[in-house]
Formats: C-alpha cells, sequence, structure tokens
C-alpha cells in the first residue's frame, strides 16, 4: 500500500468509529494472553508477567510517524527501562512481516507482537477503528503490569514521550 494510500487511511481512522471496547482499568488482571510475535512464535504474556515489570504498548501501524517515534522512544530508553526490571511488548494489528521489517529498520531491541485477529487488542479492550481498504488499527494505549496486575495505563499515549511517563510512573512507585 503506498504512503498517500496509507495516509488518507490514517486520517480516516480519526474520522472513524471506535470499535467497542473499554480498556482494563489499574488493578485488573493482565490478560493471559498469547500472540504472534514478528518472528512468527507464540509468546505467553502470562509467562512474562510472572517475570517481573511488563510494559505492553499498542499503536496503529508500523513504520508510520507516530507509531516509529512512540518505538523509538522505547527503544532510546531501553536501557534504563531493562535496568528497572520492565520486559517491552508492542501490539498491532500488522502482519509478522511488516512488524519485522518496522523492528529491523529502526532496531527495535523489544518484542513485537503480530495481532492481525485482534486476540490480545481485544482482550486488553483496546479500541479499533476499522477503516474501508485500510485495515483495523488498534488506538495508542499503553498498560504497565506487575505481578499479573495492570498497575497504570495510558489511554492516550504519547509517541515521543511514551517511555519518560513510563519511567516517571516508575520513579513514583519507587517513593
Amino acid at each position: 500500500m503506498n504512503r498517500l494510500l496509507l495516509s488518507t487511511a490514517m486520517i480516516l481512522s480519526l474520522l472513524g468509529l471506535r470499535a467497542a471496547g473499554e480498556p482494563l482499568a489499574v488493578g485488573a488482571p493482565a490478560p493471559a494472553v498469547t500472540g504472534t510475535t514478528h518472528t512468527g512464535e507464540k509468546l505467553d504474556l502470562a509467562t512474562l508477567y510472572a517475570k517481573g515489570l511488563v510494559l505492553v504498548y499498542f499503536y496503529p501501524k508500523a513504520d508510520t510517524p507516530g507509531c516509529t517515534a512512540q518505538g523509538c522512544s522505547l527503544r532510546d530508553a531501553y536501557a534504563d527501562l531493562t535496568a528497572k526490571g520492565v520486559t517491552v511488548v508492542g501490539v498491532s494489528t500488522d502482519d509478522v512481516a511488516a512488524q519485522s521489517a518496522f523492528r529491523e529498520k529502526y532496531h527495535l531491541p523489544f518484542t513485537l507482537l503480530a495481532d492481525k485477529d485482534q486476540t490480545v487488542i481485544k482482550a486488553f479492550g483496546v479500541p479499533v477503528r476499522e477503516v474501508p481498504i485500510a485495515g483495523a488499527f488498534a488506538s495508542r494505549q499503553a498498560f504497565l503490569i506487575k505481578d499479573g496486575r495492570i498497575i497504570w495505563r495510558d489511554l492516550q499515549a504519547k509517541t515521543k514521550e511514551q517511555a519518560a511517563d513510563v519511567l516517571g510512573v516508575l520513579a513514583s512507585l519507587a517513593k
């Protein structure tokens, strides 16, 4: 799909209706759901929850300006996030090939899930915009999970400040 068509689709998606879905509340159990990684392998999120803090962030479309800024924000702060015990997982409706290319192009050091069937997206209650011709786009949101529970959520995640927002929450939790 060429860039002009994709840009048009993204603009139209802002005008589109959101699918029904209520994002998970702080304190709710995090979904024990399995997704498909950028390598095509299955990843059980519950196994990550058992290992420590997990940031699951959602973005509309790989390799678009806002989604790239969001991913690169997390990439650039990856050492700080992992030093605090955070595992980062990005999720969109892109397919495995698109997620793999996006990860490689921008040197993203974390797992991306290709959620074409929206299993993970629906489990977290993330709204989806359906755009004719272009497909489905998840809303930009983020959830921080500790001990299998949502401890923070960002329902209008910022692109360039995503990592700073997460690090700020971690700093406030440490007090």
